[in-house]
């Protein structure tokens, strides 16, 4: 899948996300690379301080930021649909970090 078509499906699913999911994610990027440069299987990562820690002192701070890595993506993905759902699982995973859930917290709530 082209790099276009990829970015416009992240879009579509922050597009998708519940209005209060969306009205509460305040200075936050979401950009897709290629690949990781260290861990090679890594999906999805989130850069920041999460919004559970940030108290009244927060502010004049550079953009928190999650990244999608396409190659990744595509290599567990069979179909397009496939592709679509792994960007929604990954950006969905990485906004519980941006709110603060752990790892264990998260991988909790998908046992579910």
């Amino acid at each position: 899948m082209d790099r276009e078509k990829f970015t416009k499906l992240v879009r579509e699913a922050l597009d998708g996300l519940p209005p209060i999911f969306r009205k509460k994610l305040k200075n936050i990027q979401v950009v897709v690379e290629e690949e990781p440069v260290a861990q090679r299987s890594l999906l999805g990562l989130y850069q920041g301080v999460p919004f559970k820690h940030r108290g009244i002192w927060y502010g004049n701070v550079m953009p928190d930021k999650i990244t999608l890595f396409k190659r990744n993506i595509e290599r567990i993905s069979n179909t397009e649909e496939e592709i679509e759902d792994w960007i929604n699982k990954v950006l969905i995973h990485e906004i519980g970090h941006y709110f603060g859930f752990s790892e264990e917290d998260l991988h909790r709530l998908d046992q579910r």
